[in-house]
């Protein structure tokens, strides 16, 4: 039996008046997430406990039966696994940002979702001006960055910037948690403060001015953390995986968890993501793995940036171009398969930031009898057998545990 999980990220919504009270899941089209829950079973699932912060990081390692409370040390190290870079026991890693800053304010956490490439090119400035002793800077995709500290201290309460637009950098200085961390959450501020003379005339900079982009013209680090310790799904489920995604810190859980990871030509986390990439990119992983998790990053993108026509557009894209590909893919090649989709949390387009509230799934499994549901939204499928999940609940049900 193969077993396949959709995550789109941010996927789930609050009920938007423009939409005549419906959500974006319930106003897109998606046949093959509805015949996932019309042939499946159907629930709610919380993948943000009240004592977890909302984030990305948090939800997926719940949708994938982690507790992140046990096992959550931060974005960084997640996203240093999939990046290649170890992490020894005297060292942190932090997300290090790209963003843009107006007048001292926080414009957007993506520098107008910078590319690869030009951000490579201003990282590398960074490295150069920024880097020594005390830390390293390390390039991923887009805004998305790897700083890495030796002998510094993790306990510090830091403000993701997506958290925060419109409001002032400096209102979100990393702060301490224990005195002990104040050196640490001075210096790193400091980092953050230096590199605005450095970005301000950067050359890629101001070709993205002159274009009529947004400059990446401030670092932001935040989501300290060491090495985590985590039983891998080979251990735990007895099935070997890989993972699609975009995002190394999707492909970094990945790695913890003792699943392959894939990078798929033209993944961007954005709209214009490869979706016919990544569901060929499955449907190759069935043909040796048990278990392949296909992550995509757009509609939470569209959520942060308030974007409701295109956050429909992106639930769309997922179902059309990579789920009803794999589906077709796996029946055309007679395979067997408990096939899953969810969100790991909402990105509402009204408030564009994460939110905790429960989000809907459905699973299709050949062996199971479906329930009265027919459509995928979170409406529809509260009302689904599987009531209200927590933990590892869900990722049992998907392996029949």
């Amino acid at each position: 039996m193969k077993h396949i999980i959709f995550l789109g990220d941010g996927m789930s919504d609050y009920p938007v008046a423009r939409l005549g009270g419906k959500t974006p899941l319930q106003a897109a089209r998606k046949p093959h997430m509805d015949r996932i829950a019309r042939e499946g079973t159907c629930g709610l699932l919380r993948t943000i406990e009240d004592d977890v912060a909302p984030g990305s990081g948090a939800a997926n390692l719940a949708v994938m039966g982690y507790d992140p409370r046990q096992v959550l040390q931060g974005r960084g190290v997640l996203e240093a696994a999939s990046m290649g870079v170890d992490i020894r026991p005297n060292e942190i890693a932090m997300r290090c940002n790209l963003i843009c800053l107006v007048d001292g304010k926080i414009k957007n956490h993506s520098a107008g979702h910078i590319t690869s490439e030009e951000s490579e090119e201003i990282i590398k400035t960074i490295e150069a001006e920024l880097g020594s002793v005390a830390g390293h800077f390390y390039a991923g995709v887009s805004y998305r960055h790897l700083f890495v500290g030796v002998d510094l201290d993790p306990r510090l309460d830091c403000a993701p910037p997506h958290d925060y637009p419109g409001e002032s950098a400096e209102a979100h200085w990393i702060k301490p948690k224990t005195p002990e961390a104040k050196a640490t959450a001075d210096l790193l501020n400091d980092l953050t403060r230096r590199s605005w003379a450095i970005l301000k005339d950067h050359p890629i900079n101001r070709k993205r001015m002159a274009a009529g982009k947004d400059p990446g013209n401030s670092i932001w680090l935040w989501s300290p953390g060491r090495r985590p310790k985590m039983w891998t799904f080979p251990e735990r489920f007895g099935v070997s995986g890989t993972v699609i995604s975009a995002v190394d810190l999707i492909r970094g859980i990945g790695v913890y968890a003792g699943l392959k990871t894939v990078r798929v030509p033209g993944a961007t986390g954005l709209y214009n993501t490869n979706y016919e990439g990544k569901a060929d990119a499955c449907l190759k992983a069935l043909e040796t793995d048990d278990f392949c998790y296909v992550h995509v990053e757009a509609p939470d993108e569209a959520g942060h940036d308030g974007n409701l026509e295109l956050k429909i557009k992106t639930i769309e894209d997922l179902d059309a171009r990579l789920i009803g590909r794999v589906l077709e893919g796996i029946e055309r090649q007679g395979l067997e398969a408990v096939v899953a989709v969810l969100p790991d949390h909402p990105t509402p387009v009204e408030t564009r930031i994460h939110a905790r509230d429960a989000v809907p799934f459905a699973i299709r499994d050949p062996r199971r009898k479906g329930d009265s549901v027919t459509q995928y939204d979170e409406v529809s499928c509260a009302k689904g057998s599987f009531g209200l999940l927590h933990g590892d609940s869900f990722i049992r049900q998907v392996f029949g545990k």
